[in-house]
């Protein structure tokens, strides 16, 4: 049985790596191990040593310039102590089958690296964004998704609803024209969506949607599935209690499904 080994990247201003790393070993994670991007520029970690790899959520370089964007001219630029481009162990990572999770500020990175959505499997060129919320301020509230059963995604395979926090001030998915839009949607890019609380009926609605976002998108997948980059934060809700609900008896799907998902596929050597 195949091993999963999970490389979570922190610095900068990431500050969720324990959460997610966390995650990863509640959903069975054999090697779960957080490392700085630093090191693995100094080549000290390989990328394409680990076959689940997680950008968690913060505030890249303090969101300056717009959130993850000085981290993604990072990425794209940035060559180990060997001379070697960064994003040739990614592409090297991914072309191998690896699993690629954004959360947050992580998938804020993903798509301004141009890794998501990747429609015609364009990678690594940028069709969509994530700008500010339409409400002006910085949401830090528990949302309702729904996830889209025509997506190839991995992680949302067989949910339905979920409910997830977020916190995040610029999380408004912006195509760079409205055909990309109409694409997203037909492709079945969009894996999750914000959906109302009481009816799990996709909504614009406010707060239910907390960002404006169109098509309600809180989540993108690629082509191939096996990238997942989403608003909300699963790994914060790890265990029942974290539920602002749960004295009132409400006991919904954890968000670390997501993670059991992705180890799942990996062990069957998908």
């Amino acid at each position: 049985m195949p091993q999963v080994r999970t490389l979570v990247i922190t610095g900068f201003g990431s500050n969720c790596e324990v959460e997610s790393a966390h995650a990863a070993r509640m959903a069975g994670s054999d090697v779960t191990d957080i490392v700085f991007f630093s090191d693995i520029v100094a080549g000290r970690t390989r990328i394409d040593a680990y076959n689940f790899l997680i950008f968690p959520g913060g505030f890249l370089d303090g969101d300056d310039l717009g959130a993850a964007q000085a981290a993604a001219v990072r990425w794209k630029h940035a060559q180990t102590a060997a001379g070697e481009p960064l994003l040739d162990q990614l592409r090297a990572f991914f072309d191998a089958g690896g699993l690629i999770l954004g959360i947050c500020n992580g998938f804020q990175l993903l798509v301004k690296l141009g890794l998501l959505p990747a429609l015609g499997g364009a990678y690594f060129a940028r069709q969509v964004s994530l700008a500010n919320n339409d409400s002006a301020r910085f949401e830090d509230r528990w949302v309702t998704l729904r996830a889209n059963p025509q997506s190839p995604c991995v992680f949302t395979k067989g949910l339905s609803v979920i409910d997830l926090p977020v916190r995040h001030g610029e999380g408004k998915l912006v195509p760079m024209e409205p055909a990309v839009l109409d694409e997203l949607m037909a492709s079945g890019a969009v894996a999750l969506q914000y959906a109302d609380p009481a009816t799990g009926a996709v909504t614009m609605d406010y707060p239910a949607n907390p960002n404006g976002s169109p098509q309600a998108i809180a989540g993108l997948t690629d082509p191939t599935g096996r990238i997942l980059g989403l608003m909300p934060h699963p790994e914060a809700f790890n265990h029942p209690t974290n539920h602002p609900d749960y004295t009132r008896g409400a006991r919904p799907t954890l968000g670390t499904a997501l993670f059991e998902n992705a180890v799942a596929y990996l062990r069957a050597g998908a």
